[in-house]
């Protein structure tokens, strides 16, 4: 892997709970509980196009889950901003017990 794909990789891993910080609160905010449907389309959507379709992240021999970079990068966010970081942790576990279990049921087919 250059390292023009390993910066990339890292972006596109890091443009994905970016933004789910930065706009899912605004749109629940804004449009109530279609917000939150709005936000994961457009937000999911975005981000999958950018990383997948467009190319940003590579893959080489990993399968790695955009669940895995929402529930690491949400978390390492509530802890630099002081939340509390013990749901996080909770949210954490569970981002990698479904990253992987999503990565197992494809990995079947």
């Amino acid at each position: 892997m250059t390292m023009a794909n390993i910066i990339t990789t890292i972006a596109g891993g890091f443009i994905f709970p970016f933004l789910v910080r930065l706009l899912w609160d605004k749109f629940v905010e804004d449009f109530g509980p279609i917000g939150g449907w709005m936000a994961a389309s457009f937000i999911v959507g975005l981000a999958w196009t950018i990383n997948h379709g467009v190319g940003l992240i590579v893959q080489t021999g990993a399968w790695v889950d955009m669940a895995f970079a929402a529930g690491i990068g949400l978390f390492v966010a509530s802890a630099v901003s002081g939340d509390h970081v013990g749901k996080g942790l909770t949210n954490a576990l569970f981002a990698i017990i479904g990253g992987t279990l999503g990565g197992f049921i494809l990995s079947c087919l």
